[in-house]
This record gives C-alpha cells, structure tokens and sequence, in this order.
C-alpha cells in the first residue's frame, strides 16, 4: 500500500477525536453531515470524513436507507460526509447533535450520555479535513458506510487501545494529548483503508484496488512520489518490474486510463490545489508539478479547468471571501 501512503502525504491529512458518547438502550441520535461539521472544526478545509470507534456495546449507523450493523472493535467511518443516524433498540427519542456543535470551537474533548439506561454502547467520534480534489481518487470507490474490524490483529488491539488512552488523557487536559489524538486521527483513516482494501473481492477495480494490485500499486507508488519527474512509459514499467503492455493493461483494468495519462490529471490537481492554498507563482507550480514550460501548463490547465491558472486562483479567492461575509438578517 505504498501508493496510499504516498496519496495521503500529498493530501495533507489534519483531524481530530472530539466526542465521547456513553449510550445506553435504547437511544438515537443524528450525525450531521461533514458540511455542518466542518464548519466548526474545520472552516479551511474543502471536505470533512467523520468516524466513529466502538469501543464497547453495539448498535447500527444508518445512512439513507441503508443500515450498516457495528459492534465493539468496529472502527466505521462516512467518507462522503452523509448525515447519518446512529442507534440502538426501539423507542428512544431521536438527539440532534448538532445542538452540540458550537461546543466544539473549545478545542476540548467533549463527552456527553444519551439513552435509556440499559445495555451500554461507548463511542469515540473524530474527523479528518482533505483537500477534496487530491483525495477524490481514494473515496470514490467507497460506499457510504466503510467498517472494519480492529481486534483481528494485535496492531488493531494496540490502535484501539491507545485511543482509549488518549481519550483520557485529553479528558483530564493533559498538556500534548490534543496531538497525539490528532495523530491517531490520521492513522485512523489509514488503517481503516488498508483494511478495507485487503477485504476486497479480486474482481473490484478503481483506485484503491488498483493500490492494492503489486504491478498498479508499485506504478501508482513511483507517480505519487515524484510526480514532477519526467517519467517515461519505459521508465515506470521498469520500476513497476512489468513490461509496458502489461503496466498499460493494468492501469487500464484498474483506473481506466494509461499511466501518463493518469500522471498528467495527477499534475493539475496537485497544480490547483497549490494555487487555492499558496502564494507560489504560477510558474512555480507549473515547475513543481513537471512542466518545463509555463505556456504548456497554462493550455493544459485551462483545458482542465476551463480557466487559466492566475483567472483559476483570483476565482477561487472571490469566492472563499464571499463566503465570509456575513449573511444580513
């Protein structure tokens, strides 16, 4: 999975555990989407994955009409940023908790106890931000829901435990822990991917089966790492250890597209990320991602994006500054 590992670096992952909940049955209670959360937690980021740890009991998480069952271990997350209900037993009353929202600009570790009083569910709740374009490849083959399971294996044991432990160590305000959840935020994800990329059938394709196939997964690995490099198709059939007919036949079967082409789609969405987020110049970028000449980027984004590079970055600050104004009564 050094190709994921190799994506995640570029998507600048940041995240947190913010919410404890001691649920006792029967209860339900209404997750809003990552647009509504995001606005409190994280109001720079273009896009918010919520996840939850069971740490103890059972319960379901339903997103639409689609229910997805979880037990203590579980480790399930919404990476399209759904509004989601989550429950367990019949007759409980549904809580909104986006009441709680505003406690979150605290930056402190939030608990709170719902429910009926009867058989005990302990979650941990957390998000991480992302650049949406960049992490687009990786969620858009995931379903609504994506659970795994963490007590299969010591390393998932070890993760969960040390949630655990920094969940109260940042409950009693110890200095440093609000990082360390941070941290695990991040790993979270991560590991939540491998996982679900080891559980898939052998007949899937996208991106994160493409990561998970050796010949793709090498091919994708060496793109992601030197993106600016000037690959040649011989050349990254060589670092793949595969002919090109055969890289080209993998990146086809998996992606659905040959391997320079998905390096040149590659090059303009690390290329716009960097004008929305920096004050390079745009001959720096164009450098940065591989492209010898500023005139050749310039036509290779506005095909892109249906605006030039600079027309692209003043678009962008607009709009980010119209969004900031506030909304008159």
């Amino acid at each position: 999975m050094d190709a994921l590992s190799e994506l995640l670096r570029a998507v600048k992952l940041s995240g947190a555990m913010f919410y404890v909940t001691e649920c006792s049955k029967p209860w339900r209670v209404l997750a809003p989407s990552s647009r509504t959360l995001g606005r409190y937690v994280a109001p720079n980021a273009s896009h918010v994955v919520e996840f939850h740890v069971a740490i103890k009991g059972e319960g379901y998480v339903r997103v639409g009409e689609e229910v997805t069952p979880f037990s203590a271990g579980d480790l399930f997350m919404i990476p399209h940023g759904d509004a989601h209900e989550m429950g367990n037993g019949v007759g409980a009353e549904l809580v909104d908790s986006a009441a709680a929202l505003p406690a979150l600009l605290t930056g402190r570790m939030q608990r709170s106890r719902i429910g009926g009083g009867g058989e005990e569910t302990y979650l941990v709740c957390g998000y991480l931000a992302c650049e949406e374009v960049l992490i687009r490849p990786v969620l858009a083959g995931l379903p609504r829901v994506v659970r795994v399971h963490l007590r299969n294996d010591r390393a998932g044991e070890w993760l969960e435990n040390s949630i655990v432990h920094a969940v109260d160590r940042a409950a009693a305000a110890v200095p440093g822990s609000e990082v360390i959840l941070a941290r695990l935020a991040e790993v979270l994800f991560a590991e939540a991917l491998q996982r679900y990329v080891a559980q898939l059938p052998p007949e899937r394709t996208g991106w994160l089966a493409g990561a998970g196939d050796p010949v793709v997964g090498r091919g994708l690995a060496a793109l992601h790492r030197r993106p600016a490099h000037a690959w040649t198709l011989d050349e990254l059939a060589q670092e793949a250890a595969v002919s090109r007919s055969v890289l080209t036949e993998r990146f086809a079967r998996y992606l659905g597209v040959s391997p320079m082409a998905y390096l040149s789609e590659w090059r303009l969405e690390l290329a716009a990320e960097a004008l929305r987020t920096t004050s390079r110049s745009v001959l720096q970028i164009a450098a940065d991602v591989g492209y010898e000449s500023e005139a050749a980027f310039n036509r290779a984004f506005k095909r892109k994006y249906a605006k030039p590079p600079a027309q692209y970055r003043r678009a962008v600050r607009e709009e980010r500054r119209a969004a900031a104004v506030p909304q008159s009564a």
